[in-house]
């Protein structure tokens, strides 16, 4: 699991840290950040991790003042000395609410509840549904700017990304629209033989990749045409999924 802990508190990232690390033996910490600054710039250039842990209170702001700067697009668990927080925390992508001192098995709790969730919707996605019916797929889409209204066919469409906290899709001549769903229902949509869910942020076609490298174990940074100003990195959970697609297999 690749957790990226936000928590201005030296001391409390340590002993949070060693928690982590003694009940997750095999997670990586991607990223420490102190400010709602730097946490946005992080989010900003990388895919979402598996899991934040998040100190309500930074030094330059809160934990909600990050979450409007930054589409921050997996599960949460916030950690704060305040419990006035929690109603606003859990309107987001919480898992859950944990008060300073942390106890670890508090913690082991949380972690035991997310991977519970992870475990429920798996299960939901690989139920059997509507055997031996063909999949039908959206052949367009109607796109909604100001006071406009266009039908957008899907192979016009490059790919669709979020970005803060709303969807787009960029067409091949580099513009690009609002979309009404987001990328889970986007995926759902769209047909898996042309469209690939590279991380949490892009949804991609195979024509609109214009070269690929390797960026660290099984990840892949994907350069995309029409350009994006960050190339997106293909998450490791989707990494041997994605070289399947590029094959033409079923995944």
């Amino acid at each position: 699991m690749n957790i990226v802990l936000i928590e201005d508190e030296h001391l409390a990232y340590q002993r949070m840290a060693k928690l982590i690390k003694e009940i997750l033996p095999a997670s990586q910490i991607l990223a420490h950040h102190d400010t709602v600054e730097s946490a946005s710039k992080w989010f900003s250039g990388n895919a979402a991790p598996d899991l934040v842990l998040l100190d309500v209170q930074l030094s330059d702001g809160t934990a909600f003042d990050l979450l409007k700067a930054v589409n921050i697009d997996c599960p949460i668990i916030f950690t704060t000395a305040y419990d006035q927080y929690a109603i606003d925390a859990f309107k987001t992508t919480s898992v859950d609410y944990l008060l300073k001192p942390i106890k670890k098995a508090e913690l082991e709790s949380a972690l035991e509840k997310l991977k519970k969730f992870k475990d429920i919707f798996q299960e939901a996605e690989t139920s059997p549904k509507d055997v031996g019916i063909p999949a039908e797929y959206k052949k367009r889409f109607m796109i909604r700017f100001g006071e406009h209204i266009k039908s957008v066919p899907v192979e016009d469409i490059a790919y669709c990304y979020s970005e803060n906290k709303n969807t787009y899709a960029r067409l091949w001549d580099g513009r690009s629209y609002p979309m009404d769903n987001n990328l889970d229902m986007l995926e759902a949509m769209l047909n898996p033989a042309d469209f690939f869910r590279i991380n949490r942020q892009y949804i991609i076609t195979l024509k609109a990749i214009t070269e690929m490298k390797t960026y660290s174990k099984a990840r892949v940074i994907v350069k995309l045409n029409p350009v994006v100003k960050e190339p997106p990195v293909v998450s490791s959970e989707r990494a041997a999924d994605f070289k399947k697609w590029l094959a033409g297999e079923t995944y």
